[in-house]
């Protein structure tokens, strides 16, 4: 199923998610979706094996919360949070070296809290990990020692290189 992309989210630099400068990342792409959902899209090289040719479940459970962590971005752009709590299921094994991506949408959000929800999702459409979040929203100063001058340097605002999304 195609679906129409609103926007391609920032990334920071050495970010184990979605750094380029972070050799040992993955790397990933997160677009913003006209549904209000997120979706990251990665492909797992062979360093992240866990057993033979299979994605380790911890690098599952970090692209899961990454993206689920994300999913607040397509409404609140400005918003920094840290994981409260993350459940993962794990379901069906997760392939190396192939396309992957994860859909992530709100639950819920106040003031202090947000929720989320996603799947990872096989090149064939198939779910394999589902996972649900909480995650506690926090200024930056919080969360790292950058000073708020550092904050906007932090970010590398991608070019939105897709008009479509097909998963």
């Amino acid at each position: 199923m195609r679906h129409k992309v609103t926007g391609r989210q920032y990334i920071t630099e050495k970010c184990f998610g979605c750094g380029r400068d972070n050799p040992a990342g993955l790397k990933a792409d997160f677009y913003n979706l006209e549904n209000g959902e997120i979706v990251a899209v990665f492909q797992a090289p062979e360093h992240f094996q866990g057993y033979p040719q299979r994605l380790h479940g911890g690098v599952t459970a970090t692209i899961m919360d990454e993206a689920l962590g994300r999913a607040i971005l397509a409404g609140e752009p400005d918003c920094w949070a840290v994981t409260a709590e993350l459940t993962l299921r794990y379901k069906k094994p997760v392939p190396l070296g192939e396309p992957l991506r994860v859909v992530a949408r709100l639950t819920g959000n106040n003031r202090r809290l947000f929720k989320s929800a996603g799947e990872l999702l096989l090149p064939d459409g198939e779910v394999a990990v589902t996972a649900v979040g909480t995650y506690v929203k926090q200024p930056l100063g919080k969360i790292t020692d950058l000073a708020n001058a550092d904050v906007g340097e932090e970010r590398i605002f991608q070019d939105n290189d897709r008009e479509f999304i097909e998963f």
